[in-house]
């Protein structure tokens, strides 16, 4: 089986406190840390950029899972390799045709670095089917790309089936990637959907004890093994 990984997101953390919330989550069992970058342009919000990537990179070992919500990502893919991402996951819809993510792909790789592609809600699992062998993962939206807190879209957990059954069935050992509304109450269904990489913001940012909530998430990853 493919292996589960948490990927808190700190779109919902307190950036105040961001080194204690890091060391939170770290000691719990996380393994990956999502950042989510926005441009305001490909969707209508802003968020963090560049430099707090650069500036995260010196604080913490975790996997750096950035997923970039932006217009035009050709043009930042090396810089966002060199400030310490180590999986770049871009949109497919960014992207003005098949060769241009081709493209996308192909620089990601170059820099050394995993490369992902992400869908909205509204895409298609089988637009990105032609690219599945050469990339390293999938990131399935389970709300409208935008904003934290939304809730979650239970069409995404039938989306995640298909593709997982279709990278079995060519022998593809693929992380699929689910963010968005994703809780304590909902999560084994995402699993059971043959997602393996598990984004959670609020369910662990939002709650007093984030400890705690990491490590609640790290105990059913343990459980549904």
């Amino acid at each position: 089986m493919t292996k589960l990984k948490l990927a808190p997101s700190i779109l919902s953390a307190d950036f105040a406190h961001i080194n204690v919330q890091l060391e939170s989550i770290t000691k719990a069992g996380a393994n990956y840390l999502h950042l989510d970058v926005m441009d305001g342009h490909f969707v209508p919000n802003i968020s963090i950029g560049i430099p707090v990537i650069e500036s995260l990179r010196k604080e913490t070992d975790l996997i750096f899972d950035v997923h970039l919500m932006i217009a035009n990502p050709k043009a930042y893919i090396q810089r966002f390799a060199q400030a310490g991402s180590d999986v770049i996951t871009f949109h497919v819809e960014s992207c003005w045709d098949s060769n241009e993510v081709s493209e996308v792909i192909d620089l990601i790789k170059s820099m050394g670095k995993k490369a992902g592609i992400a869908l909205k809600p509204g895409t298609d699992v089988q637009s990105i089917y032609e690219f599945i062998e050469y990339i390293d993962m999938v990131l399935l939206m389970s709300v409208n790309p935008g904003f934290g807190g939304q809730n979650f879209i239970k069409k995404s957990l039938g989306r995640a089936g298909r593709l997982r059954d279709y990278a079995d069935s060519k022998g593809i050992a693929l992380d699929i990637e689910m963010d968005g509304g994703i809780n304590l109450d909902n999560v084994c269904d995402v699993l059971n959907a043959g997602v393996n990489v598990v984004v959670v913001g609020s369910g662990i940012f939002g709650e007093d004890d984030i400890f705690g909530a990491t490590q609640k998430f790290i105990n059913i990853f343990e459980e549904y093994k």
